[in-house]
């Protein structure tokens, strides 16, 4: 008699522990310093606009912040980029960020109301605060996603982010623990329309801390005197180079056709490292995550580690010589030639049209203003003319 064949082993179900069967909601943590909220905020309550309706749960914003009107404006702009409540907790010791009291804020609100998914915005502040929090909760974090979706079957956040060295791209799962938590760098999501007829409650929340438990003391404030200098994330216009220019020298077209266009100026890793250019312009997983309305990238071969970092631009024309670089696989338009030639003649080619339309509409306003003074003078001859005949009758 034969051996029974073995069936292979089929993929066992997942089950959700029962006891997290409670988290339900989605919760997306607003940041904001000295009186300003950051914009990846606003990003990812879009996302989590999505996130939610998928999975038929509420969407949450949660602010923390010293009492006052800035605080509380916060809620209100979290229910205007799609939020449907909002969780408050206001105390003095939170008026300068600082790790033990958000952490204790936030873990506390997490324990009290249970949500399934919490997002942060991958900043300074974000990525110190996530980790904090995850770890003191004993859950999962997946850091600088550039993707997130839920597998709706089994009520899981799928978090997408570059690894091995920005080679491939995964998607991670935090399946038994709760909440799921990621963080998203700025610019990686789409801004969503503002709603200001949208409404919602906000529950507030105290503090369980005092000062004496806080073991750092913010003495001073002193800005970064080049905070504002580069503004590549929200940028219209970019220029980018790659190591594909070759030498040092020949960056400074970049920085002329970047000019010509009042664009930004950006450039890749590999010219960061060799300190062709500052570190703020680095474009890609290791830097700054755009969304230009136009992104020209130059010498750039289109390498998995740049991609994740701009192919949300709306338009992108890539300049190569190698015709079977992977960047033409998702470029706009592609030229492929010696970038160091067509820099130039793209440079003359846009000066000399924007000088073209600088002078037409130059010519359309002297052209408005001369016949806004003949109306103006016939005008007021028409009035004098009529003004004597109402006279002399």
């Amino acid at each position: 008699m034969s051996e029974e064949t073995k069936k292979p082993a089929g993929k066992k179900k997942f089950e959700l522990d029962p006891a997290l069967a409670e988290y339900r909601g989605i919760w997306v943590f607003i940041e904001h310093e000295r009186g300003v909220a950051h914009g990846v905020s606003w990003e990812l309550l879009g996302e989590g606009r999505k996130l939610a309706d998928k999975l038929g749960v509420p969407l949450a914003g949660v602010v923390m912040g010293a009492p006052g009107e800035d605080t509380r404006r916060y809620c209100q702009e979290a229910l205007f980029y799609g939020a449907d409540h909002c969780y408050l907790i206001e105390d003095p010791l939170l008026k300068d960020y600082r790790n033990q009291p958000y952490t204790k804020g936030l873990t506390d609100l997490v324990n009290a109301y249970k949500p399934e998914i919490l997002l942060l915005g991958a900043t300074t502040l974000g990525r110190d605060l996530a980790g904090s929090v995850a770890t003191t909760l004993k859950t999962g974090l997946t850091a600088d996603c550039t993707e997130l979706n839920i597998d709706v079957n089994i009520r899981s956040l799928l978090a997408t982010r570059p690894t091995f060295g920005g080679s491939l791209l995964c998607t991670i799962q935090t399946l038994n623990y709760r909440p799921q938590m990621a963080t998203v760098r700025p610019r990686v999501m789409a801004m969503p329309p503002r709603d200001t007829a949208r409404t919602g409650a906000i529950t507030e929340h105290a503090l369980s801390m005092i000062e004496t438990d806080i073991i750092t003391k913010v003495l001073e404030f002193i800005p970064d005197q080049n905070t504002n200098k580069i503004n590549l994330e929200y940028a219209d216009i970019i220029v980018s180079g790659g190591k594909g220019l070759k030498k040092q020298e020949n960056f400074q077209l970049i920085r002329d056709l970047a000019k010509v266009l009042g664009a930004e100026v950006g450039a890749t890793r590999p010219l960061i490292q060799s300190g062709w250019v500052e570190a703020g312009r680095q474009v890609g997983q290791t830097g700054k995550t755009v969304r230009p309305k136009l992104y020209i990238a130059a010498g750039i071969s289109g390498a998995i580690q740049h991609r994740v970092g701009m192919d949300a631009s709306d338009v992108i024309v890539a300049i190569n010589s190698d015709p079977n670089a992977p960047i033409f696989d998702f470029a706009t338009y592609g030229i492929v030639g010696n970038a160091m030639t067509i820099l130039p003649a793209l440079t003359t080619a846009f000066r000399n049209e924007l000088a073209a339309r600088a002078a037409a509409v130059a010519l359309a306003r002297s052209w408005s203003v001369a016949f806004r003074g003949r109306f103006q003078r016939a005008r007021r001859m028409m009035l004098s003319r009529f003004s004597c005949d109402w006279r002399s009758a």
